[in-house]
């Protein structure tokens, strides 16, 4: 099968961020992540010998000259030195074990030192769902010209409707190609500034902003976008405890970014444990914070109502969605926002799966296990999120979570 991952950067910006931040907080730590399909799919027989083939190729994908001058240029809180370590990053393959159970469930899990397997998660993901489109056909079926259609009368709704969004869709993308083509004709549309029609020219009231995907942020030269993950939550729950593991967070995070790279991801284990630790010095440090599960009109009056008793004024700052969204939902929720916060939207499956004769994978990479260092013990990693759905990890851990947090 043809090799699918060809760029360096053909991953997401929060995993250099976050790769950063472990190298600077967590050098010597270990860690287990598993892969997860909310879908239960049954994989054709074969396909995991199909994602190794597709994990040998890794190692031979190295960082560019080019990958790196547009770091330093668009992710500039990325200090020097971290490009030397990259310049010597090699993807090991060895680290990633993937099978097939007789009833052709997947089951893929990465472990070693956390500076290293975090480079995984996106690359085995696109690998995972770009396989699956190309096996059922749909890839084949693939018309670029009714594609190319539908994404320009997307933009066109994004653009018309006051929506300042990015694609963050890598994933679970349909193929890179695609995604390629969104991002292309995204930014194409939104330079054209506005629309023409009898009535005169009308400009865009929204904006494209970028990209998470790295290697198209450069080849557009966007901005990247992306600062954090759950995993660094995660992880830190078991060094400091479920009600102070975010505010552990928080203060990690700005000392390592000293302030920059400020949108904080909250949920991860719920609103209530976030919002019961969220000092005014952290609300303050941070620019504005990320909802990625819950119902989204309930979080937002949570978070306003947070800025407020902290004598914060919510309109400075900025709320981010990013929940399974489409562009109605989008619009909806800047209608509800109205003003009252500086809203935007990160879309993902939504703009980059959304294709016609085309079934996105429901599929995610989770850190599930951890130690600070290799002479340590293991200890379970879990996500408990504002959705039922999207909690992920040992059940045991997450029913003790549940009834400490009450």
């Amino acid at each position: 099968m043809q090799q699918i991952i060809h760029h360096f950067t053909d991953n997401d910006a929060y995993t250099f961020s976050c790769q950063y931040y472990v190298l600077q907080t967590y050098p010597r730590a270990e860690v287990e992540y598993t892969f997860f399909d909310r879908n239960n799919t049954v994989y054709p027989e074969g396909f995991a010998e199909l994602v190794n083939e597709q994990l040998g190729y890794m190692p031979q994908v190295i960082i560019t000259e080019e990958e790196i001058d547009y770091m330093k240029r668009r992710i500039y809180y990325l200090p020097e030195w971290y490009f030397t370590f990259l310049r010597g990053y090699r993807f090991d393959p060895h680290e990633v074990t993937v099978s097939q159970d007789e009833d052709g469930h997947l089951d893929i899990s990465v472990r070693g030192k956390w500076y290293s397997t975090i480079m995984w998660e996106m690359p085995i993901l696109s690998i995972v769902s770009e396989l699956m489109h190309n096996l059922r056909g749909e890839n084949s079926s693939y018309n670029p010209e009714r594609e190319y259609e539908r994404c320009v009368e997307k933009t066109h709704r994004i653009l018309t409707n006051e929506l300042i969004l990015c694609d963050m869709g890598t994933r679970r993308r349909l193929s890179f190609d695609h995604q390629n083509m969104v991002v292309r004709t995204m930014k194409e549309v939104y330079e054209q500034g506005g629309f023409e029609d009898e009535e005169g020219f009308h400009q865009w009231t929204g904006k494209f902003t970028g990209t998470s995907n790295v290697y198209l942020a450069m080849k557009y030269d966007l901005m990247a976008v992306g600062t954090m993950s759950h995993q660094i939550i995660e992880f830190e729950e078991n060094v400091s405890g479920i009600f102070e593991c975010n505010f552990n967070v928080m203060k990690k995070f700005s000392d390592v970014y000293d302030g920059d790279n400020g949108i904080y991801l909250y949920d991860c284990f719920g609103d209530k444990v976030f919002f019961s630790n969220l000092s005014k010095r952290m609300a303050m440090m941070f620019s504005g914070l990320r909802v990625d599960s819950g119902v989204e009109e309930e979080q937002l009056e949570k978070i306003i109502a947070k800025y407020k008793s902290l004598g914060i004024d919510p309109a400075t700052k900025q709320v981010v969605f990013s929940n399974g969204l489409n562009i109605d939902r989008a619009i909806e929720l800047h209608k509800y926002v109205d003003g009252r916060m500086k809203d935007s939207y990160g879309m993902g499956t939504f703009i980059t799966c959304d294709v016609e004769n085309a079934e996105p994978l429901n599929i995610v990479i989770k850190l599930t296990g951890m130690r600070i260092t290799e002479k340590r013990e293991w200890h379970d990693c879990v996500k408990l999120s504002c959705d039922k759905g999207k909690t992920l990890g040992n059940p045991e851990k997450c029913a003790y979570l549940l009834k400490q947090i009450g």
